[in-house]
């Protein structure tokens, strides 16, 4: 075992070890200190120069020792329990000796055996990331926030998307349980997911958008404050019946947004209408199909409240085939800010998630749970708040008064 002034001894006769098969200048004796402002590939021959490393050879030239992690530890003046923990970046090392092992990594040339470390460690240096809906913008920001934290915490990021299936996403569940990944971040289908063998495995797992009903940690938004704040805006604007578009109504986020907006009619001491509610898959079409039969009813509302972004898409489809203008003839708000949003004509009104920060508090939330070693006996649960976007959808009048001020200005037409 080296102390601290050990790499310095050691560090000659290791790498003429392997100079002869790797390519490598062997130092002289004399050098006495190892160059770590020179290139990490390869000691200087003299002060100032330094030579560059030979190409690595392939498996199967065999000509030569391959380095191991008993060799990184003698050059570095460790032991092979820092090298290991060093190389997997594990936060308690400290960052001097960290450095120390990757210095001495990069000078030897030195591989890990992946699958030999992950038979050992029973683990992989991976998460597994699933989501219900891939086509959903919403999840395209959410895994961005996950694969920046997993980055730089050393690990990678595969995504599964369930399709809001409970068969798939068991498989999915299924794979990351058999090849052992380091985690688990999913979005739970309406149904209700099944972890037990995670659980079981002690694969930490943590939900985000909704829960799950096993004691994990989970990173959810205030949807029901979103949706009241949505409706009351309606309200405020001067649309007088409101409907709501919601999703299954065994999704715990299509409920929640469902209380909120029931909420805002008693907040204003008005009876929520049953018939102004439908129920969708959280999908264009099937919303398509819930804003025509409440136009098509006895008494159609003359506004509606969104629960998704997809399903906002049904809606515009389904006003722009009878002739409606948001904003003009019916207000329009939805939940999430989808990147297209402020594009439409008119532009719509939202109710935003934090949506990049969901990811990220997730990942922070894994990294936390892995550090620790299994999985949490109290688990935690970071709430996010929304926030309302105005734009001309559910402005009521706004439309009108702008086109009357572009035709006083001699104006043929009027775009929001």
């Amino acid at each position: 075992m080296y102390g601290e002034g050990s790499l310095a001894a050691a560090a000659p006769s290791l790498t003429r070890r392997f100079s002869r098969s790797r390519g490598w200048s062997a130092a002289p004796e004399a050098a006495g200190h190892l160059d770590t402002d020179a290139s990490p590939w390869a000691y200087p021959a003299n002060k100032g120069a330094a030579t560059k490393p030979a190409p690595r050879p392939s498996e199967d030239e065999g000509d030569g020792p391959i380095a191991k992690i008993k060799d990184v530890a003698e050059l570095a003046g460790v032991s092979a329990a820092t090298v290991s923990r060093a190389l997997n970046n594990v936060p308690t090392v400290d960052p001097a000796l960290a450095a120390r092992v990757r210095v001495a990594a990069r000078k030897l040339d030195y591989r890990a055996n992946g699958v030999a470390r992950n038979l050992r460690l029973q683990r992989t240096d991976v998460w597994a990331l699933i989501i219900s809906d891939i086509g959903n913008p919403f999840f395209t920001a959410v895994a961005r926030g996950v694969e920046d934290v997993a980055q730089q915490a050393g690990f990678s990021v595969i995504l599964c998307n369930t399709d809001e299936d409970s068969a798939k996403e068991a498989r999915y569940l299924e794979v990351a349980e058999t090849e052992k990944v380091a985690g688990v971040i999913m979005s739970p289908n309406v149904f209700g997911s099944d972890i037990t063998r995670l659980r079981a495995a002690r694969i930490p797992v943590v939900a985000i958008d909704r829960a799950l009903r096993d004691p994990v940690d989970s990173v959810l938004v205030r949807s029901a404050a979103g949706a009241r704040g949505a409706t009351l805006h309606l309200f405020e604007q001067g649309w007088t019946r409101p409907a709501c578009v919601t999703g299954p109504e065994n999704a715990d986020t299509a409920q929640q947004r469902l209380a909120g907006y029931r909420e805002a009619f008693r907040v204003l001491r008005k009876r929520p209408a049953h018939a102004l509610v439908r129920h969708a898959d959280f999908r264009a079409d099937s919303a398509r199909d819930a804003v025509r039969s409440l136009l098509d009813s006895k008494n159609p509302p003359d506004a509606f409240f969104i629960a998704n972004s997809s399903m906002a898409l049904g809606a515009l489809e389904e006003l722009a085939d009878r002739q409606l203008v948001p904003g003009r003839d019916v207000g329009l708000i939805a939940f999430d800010d989808a990147p297209w949003a402020p594009f439409v004509d008119p532009p719509m009104s939202v109710v935003a998630q934090p949506v990049y920060e969901i990811g990220a508090r997730a990942g922070r939330l894994l990294l936390d749970r892995l550090r620790e070693g299994g999985v949490p006996a109290r688990a935690r649960t970071i709430r996010l708040d929304t926030s309302l976007i105005v734009r001309a959808s559910s402005q009521r009048g706004m439309l009108r008064a702008a086109v009357r001020a572009t035709a006083s200005q001699g104006a043929t037409d009027w775009t929001a």
